[in-house]
């Protein structure tokens, strides 16, 4: 493990666990409407369907653009989240400049492709609105014991993304999906998350979503844990994003407080800390108010 040496790191399975029960037992206490509305804040709201149209992304979108009306009190979610090819629909439809578009990119999401495809679809996303862009890591690289390939692809796409972005002026967040479910092992989901955060990730993300196991306790707490090391290290901040299978309040003040325990509050924020949901909001409203909501 090439980066785990490099960065004097090892996870300690015994104090994880102890940890993750720790946070677990404390959720109901960790719980209050400021908790909660912080949730929704780093939302980013997600529709990833093969049946998603331009019509079907617009009511999305027009659900985001109503929360001041609807719900005056709550703050905008972070991003709304699609395919690539539906970046400018948002764009063109969105009225809260705090709220960014977000596409999946580099042949989401397998990432089972040639270099030179995903390269374009990410500077197609910045061309035509994409504000965060998330990639996922070649796990046929990663997999196979070529991390060297693995941390080029990534390199490549960042590049491509920065140039992009230089010509339409405008800064694009990239985040790095790692897709812990298939990594299995501490050790593995350690070694991706620094790989990905020197290769240029802004932010380390959970999952795809479309895989058998998704964002899980255990993944969050050793990203985390890593975020924090790499930070010691380097003195750059990067985030992390929790995606797949968070679809009630206790799920997210779950993944929210074990980045609270790890990470600190300087993290707490839309810039550093997110959700991918397609679920989650009306569960956080729900709960905020204190009876059923379906908003979204």
């Amino acid at each position: 493990m090439i980066y785990l040496e490099k960065y004097g790191y090892t996870p300690d399975e015994a104090k994880i666990n102890a940890d993750i029960k720790a946070i677990a037992d404390k959720i109901a206490e960790n719980t209050s409407p400021e908790a909660l509305k912080l949730c929704f804040s780093i939302m980013d709201l997600t529709t990833l369907s093969p049946s998603d149209t331009v019509e079907s992304v617009g009511k999305l979108v027009e659900k985001v653009n109503g929360l001041p009306e609807a719900f005056p009190e709550y703050p905008a979610p972070a991003s709304i989240c699609v395919y690539p090819n539906f970046a400018a629909t948002v764009r063109s439809l969105k009225k809260d400049p705090k709220v960014h578009v977000t596409t999946v990119a580099s042949c989401f999401p397998s990432a089972q492709s040639f270099l030179e495809v995903k390269v374009r679809e990410c500077e197609l996303a910045v061309e035509t609105g994409a504000d965060e862009i998330d990639i996922v890591l070649a796990l046929n690289a990663f997999l196979a014991g070529d991390e060297q390939r693995a941390f080029d692809e990534i390199v490549a796409m960042k590049k491509a993304i920065d140039k992009a972005a230089a010509a339409v002026k405008r800064e694009v967040v990239l985040k790095v999906i790692l897709e812990t479910g298939l990594l299995v092992t501490p050790e593995k989901i350690a070694e991706a998350s620094f790989l990905a955060m020197e290769a240029g990730a802004d932010f380390i993300k959970t999952s795809t979503g479309k895989v058998e196991v998704n964002a899980t306790p255990v993944a969050a707490y050793v990203m985390c844990e890593a975020i924090r090391r790499f930070y010691e290290v380097t003195g750059r901040r990067v985030g992390f994003k929790a995606a797949g299978g968070i679809s009630n309040a206790q799920d997210a003040i779950g993944y929210y407080s074990i980045a609270a325990r790890i990470l600190g509050s300087e993290w707490l924020n839309p810039k550093y800390l997110r959700f991918g949901v397609s679920r989650l909001g009306n569960s956080l409203v729900s709960a905020i108010e204190g009876k059923t909501v379906k908003y979204f």
